[in-house]
């Protein structure tokens, strides 16, 4: 990967020997695979059993889990806030674990509306919940910094699943909470 930044870099007209260049190629191929980590992470392993029983059946939230990620169509970042929400059926998710399953889908090349959704499925099928909603607010530099260059868009997306989809009760309330 370091010798695709370094002739990304003197395609570009830059000299790549430039003292401040030097070992950009290194650098940008490190953060690159750290933004990316996504695809080398198992589900199974971050959730490591950490699925416990409980009798609660009241809604769960955990909202304004940040996040960054990396548009699919520019490489460029895209960031901003995740809120889940579930109704248990029998288990509860480890708090964190909500966290983590958030980060393992926003490291992989993406586009905001799939994540959303990635991160919707995912809950459900380890929580097995009544229902599941999620919301992302997003910035989207692909949209700021090039382009239409419309610097306070907010991209939002929800996947309502379960009971978060059937019931306008349940979705209002997660919908107000989140707020």
């Amino acid at each position: 990967m370091d010798q695709y930044f370094k002739r990304l870099i003197e395609i570009i007209g830059e000299d790549g020997s430039r003292d401040g260049l030097i070992k950009t190629p290194q650098r940008a191929a490190k953060a690159f695979k750290y933004l990316t980590k996504g695809y080398k992470d198992d589900i199974n392993e971050i959730v490591n059993d950490a699925v416990f029983e409980s009798d609660n059946d009241e809604m769960i939230i955990v909202k304004d889990i940040e996040l960054y990620s990396l548009c699919e169509h520019h490489l460029l970042p895209f960031f901003g806030r995740c809120h889940v929400g579930y109704l248990p059926d029998g288990k509860v998710i480890g708090l964190s674990k909500i966290a983590r399953i958030v980060d393992v889908f926003a490291r992989r090349l993406q586009i905001q509306e799939n994540l959303t959704k990635q991160i919707a499925e995912t809950i459900l099928k380890y929580t097995n919940a009544k229902g599941v909603g999620v919301v992302i607010e997003a910035k989207h530099l692909c949209m700021m910094m090039r382009g239409v260059e419309k610097q306070n868009s907010c991209m939002k997306t929800s996947c309502m699943l379960g009971l978060f989809r059937s019931e306008n009760p349940t979705r209002s309330e997660f919908l107000s909470l989140i707020q």
